[in-house]
């Protein structure tokens, strides 16, 4: 019992971390391209979460994981922290924290469709219900209102699409996540299974440079940007990451997932109080929806 209440704790320090990680991209994509942005977070964090391994005598643990594992953790990042984070950013750029946080943070909804449809999982009221009060809480989102006065219309709607987009593919992450933390439960290894996802997709980012950012862009971001992306990074694949992951190996996923994904609550008071973004009841509103809608998913 007292595990899963840490479990949980975890998870809930993961939603957090991820709130305040939203605050630092914001500002640094005021700058930065999305993709520059990415890069430049990935192989900064993933350079300081490899010298920590060294320095607290951890990285020996990496050669007792099954290759396979290693593989799956690679992969997971790649999927999760290349391309979905891309899009995140993307998303953040065109529509701010307190719509694209709350839109991303629906992951849960996929994870539960690959269930139904992937694995023939039964679908039950609660099931059905969840779906009808996120899909509700998106409307609500995405209504016109006073935040369109800051946001145009296209904004809105190619943010949205991007941002649904992120919640997929961050899906897909999440559960390859678990599997790989789920094979080696203990936080030494969820430490260094969250560790290799960061730097399995910083090298490929880097490496895929001259293709995917032509200009090179992440050589000429300003210092405070990159101040700025290394926070976020610390806070979202250092902490939040490190959380989630930790989480698997204490609790099961449909506790840790729902619970992670309160972001928007936090995210939406930030985007009032911190960046001064026009939110309006509908964003609030629908923020609680979705993150209702979320918790009626895992109540079977």
């Amino acid at each position: 019992m007292a595990e899963t209440m840490i479990g949980e704790l975890a998870a809930l320090g993961a939603a957090i971390s991820w709130t305040v990680s939203a605050l630092f991209y914001r500002k640094a994509l005021e700058e930065a391209s999305p993709i520059s942005a990415n890069i430049i977070r990935l192989t900064l964090t993933g350079s300081i979460l490899l010298l920590l391994l060294v320095f607290l005598g951890k990285l020996a643990v990496l050669t007792t994981l099954p290759l396979e594992l290693v593989l799956l953790a690679s992969a997971s990042g790649i999927i999760g922290l290349g391309l979905g984070d891309t899009l995140y950013f993307m998303s953040l750029k065109w529509i701010g924290v307190a719509r694209a946080v709350p839109l991303t943070c629906i992951y849960p909804l996929f994870s539960v469709l690959w269930a139904v449809f992937l694995v023939g999982e039964r679908i039950t009221l609660a099931v059905v219900l969840g779906a009808v009060v996120i899909v509700l809480g998106i409307l609500f989102l995405g209504q016109d209102s006073q935040a369109n006065t800051t946001y145009t219309r296209k904004a809105l709607i190619v943010g949205m699409v991007i941002a649904l987009a992120t919640a997929a593919v961050w899906s897909v992450s999440i559960t390859m996540m678990d599997v790989a933390v789920k094979e080696s439960p203990d936080i030494d290894h969820a430490l260094i299974i969250n560790t290799i996802r960061v730097i399995t997709v910083a090298a490929v980012l880097l490496a895929s440079s001259p293709i995917i950012d032509r200009k090179l862009g992440f050589l000429k971001v300003r210092k405070r940007t990159v101040v700025a992306l290394i926070a976020g990074g610390i806070a979202a694949l250092g902490v939040g990451w490190f959380f989630l992951s930790y989480s698997f190996t204490v609790t099961s996923q449909a506790r840790a997932v729902p619970i992670s994904s309160t972001t928007p609550l936090f995210s939406t008071l930030a985007g009032i109080l911190l960046l001064r973004e026009k939110v309006t009841a509908h964003n609030v509103f629908g923020s609680i929806m979705v993150v209702v809608g979320i918790f009626l998913l895992f109540l079977v």
